[in-house]
């Protein structure tokens, strides 16, 4: 409760009003849909590009004035949670922004998110927070960067990273499709009178079709 307080008097002092209120009325009531997909590290893959030159390197504080309009992860950066990474240009100009934490920050998992997301096994990383500068967006920066990202951590015993979007996110699906993921897993989100429950599920079939005539196809 103490985390969501200050959640609130910092959006308040940004005037973020219409994202603050927004929050409020989701957790009074609201059921959101997201798929949980998986990347198996031990498959081969090709690389996505996008349509610039990336360079990919750890998140600097002095990157944050380039990510002020991502209010879905405020104060993420502040929790210090590694490893937070950065695409920029070869201007070295940030575009894009991605966790890429492992099984080690489930305390710190579990206190920024709650139960958004199953406990991490030793051999799985947990891909969240991507954000894309609204300017530089349908350049492709968001796969070729996340396939990137992966490599910086393919030094670890790990096999699986695993993410979750929302089932209606088409853009976000393509995207994470193109990096290699795949759903695996149904996350339902349910909000009322400021109680949360989360589920998780196998998808259902009827889904699996959705989804490819939606991002495959």
């Amino acid at each position: 409760m103490k985390n969501v307080v200050i959640r609130i008097v910092d959006l308040i002092k940004k005037r973020e009003l219409k994202f603050m209120f927004n929050g409020i009325s989701k957790r009074v009531y609201s059921k959101n849909k997201a798929f949980g997909l998986k990347r198996d590290l031990n498959l081969p893959f090709q690389n996505p590009n996008a349509k610039l030159d990336l360079l990919i390197r750890p998140f600097k504080s002095e990157d944050s004035a380039y990510f002020t309009m991502d209010l879905q992860n405020d104060g993420l950066i502040e929790k210090e949670i590694p490893y937070c990474y950065v695409a920029a240009t070869t201007e070295n100009t940030p575009c894009f922004r991605q966790w890429l934490i492992g099984s080690d920050q489930q305390d710190s998992i579990k206190e920024f998110w709650g139960e958004t997301f199953p406990v991490l096994r030793k051999d799985e990383l947990l891909l969240e927070g991507g954000f894309t500068i609204p300017n530089f967006r349908h350049n492709g920066i968001m796969p070729a960067a996340i396939t990137r990202i992966i490599d910086k951590r393919r030094h670890l015993n790990v096999r699986w990273v695993i993410t979750f979007v929302g089932i209606e996110n088409i853009p976000s699906l393509k995207g994470i499709h193109r990096s290699g993921f795949k759903p695996y897993v149904l996350r339902t989100e349910k909000w009322f009178l400021f109680k949360r429950t989360v589920v998780f599920e196998d998808v259902p079939k009827e889904m699996i079709d959705q989804y490819s005539n939606d991002v495959i196809s």
